[in-house]
């Protein structure tokens, strides 16, 4: 089993080239190089032109690379997208998808780009409309076109978009966040939650990465590097749960096992979808030791 970790992923401003270089340093699983909502107006087309050129120059290791566009109705998108296709990264981060046509019509417009096949499409999902539509959204996965890689919560926009308020526990967005983490999994894709804002808030943002880790994201998007450690220890398997993970394996490949259901580890039921689980677990731990 391969998986790419995708515990932390960082959003670094694309005017601002310091940080960009920093991000080819950082241990975080992903950095998004973000065109929109970190630049200003007025220097978004020097932004542009030096994210580019920073994917193209590479250096980010293993390090997943985004590049976050300006959103479809916004005078930048097309010139973004052109920019972010060219330089051939990991995958493009479209804002405010709400549906599934519009990612259709990104795939076409790449495809006839001749963008890299490794380049992805992921998706943020932060309207209500969105929220609505996730299951035909999530369905686009199937569809190679499109590129359907992930989705990203965009929670400060649907805070803004539904004036619910986000407190401790997020228990107003805790249904939509379920549901968007249902649609992804049936249809195969990860899924990241949304950012934490008060980065100097370490037992807050500690419990709200280990609420995500809990509900079944893959990760978190991060806005200050102080959140990288911690978001990567929550999302990591721990040598306990790992040590575990390996027994339920053994106890399976036995062979007075290998056509049984259930068995019996350290005095608990497993079934063979604890082994499933557990083949998961050992190689995000497997995946994350060899970064």
């Amino acid at each position: 089993m391969t998986i790419r970790p995708r515990r932390s992923v960082l959003y670094m401003p694309g005017s601002n080239a310091r940080a960009i270089e920093k991000a080819r340093t950082l241990p975080v699983d992903g950095v998004i190089l973000d065109l929109e909502d970190a630049v200003a107006p007025d220097a978004k087309d020097a932004a542009r032109r030096q994210v580019a050129e920073a994917v193209k120059a590479g250096g980010f290791g293993a390090r997943e690379v985004f590049i976050r566009v300006n959103g479809i109705d916004t005078g930048w998108h097309a010139d973004d997208l052109a920019a972010a296709a060219q330089a051939g990264p990991d995958a493009i981060l479209v804002p405010k998808i709400s549906h599934p046509d519009q990612l259709e019509m990104i795939g076409r417009r790449l495809l006839d780009m001749h963008t890299l096949h490794k380049t992805r499409v992921w998706a943020m999902i932060e309207t209500p409309l969105a929220v609505f539509n996730i299951l035909a959204i999530a369905a686009e996965a199937k569809d190679s076109e499109a590129r359907l890689g992930g989705f990203v919560m965009g929670t400060n926009d649907l805070a803004k978009e539904t004036r619910a308020r986000i407190v401790p526990g997020r228990a107003p967005m805790v249904p939509w966040l379920a549901n968007c983490v249902l649609a992804a999994r049936h249809y195969g894709i990860d899924i990241l939650d949304g950012v934490y804002n008060d980065f100097g808030n370490a037992e807050g943002f500690v419990a709200e990465c280990t609420q995500a880790r809990d509900m079944g994201f893959d990760g978190k998007t991060l806005v200050h590097p102080n959140q990288i450690e911690p978001c990567n220890a929550v999302f990591t398997p721990d040598a306990a749960e790992v040590a575990q993970a390996r027994k339920i394996i053994a106890a399976f490949e036995l062979p007075e096992n290998k056509d049984k259901g259930v068995v019996q580890v350290d005095g608990r039921m497993a079934e063979r979808m604890h082994a499933e689980m557990a083949k998961r677990t050992v190689a995000i731990a497997e995946a994350v030791a060899g970064k």
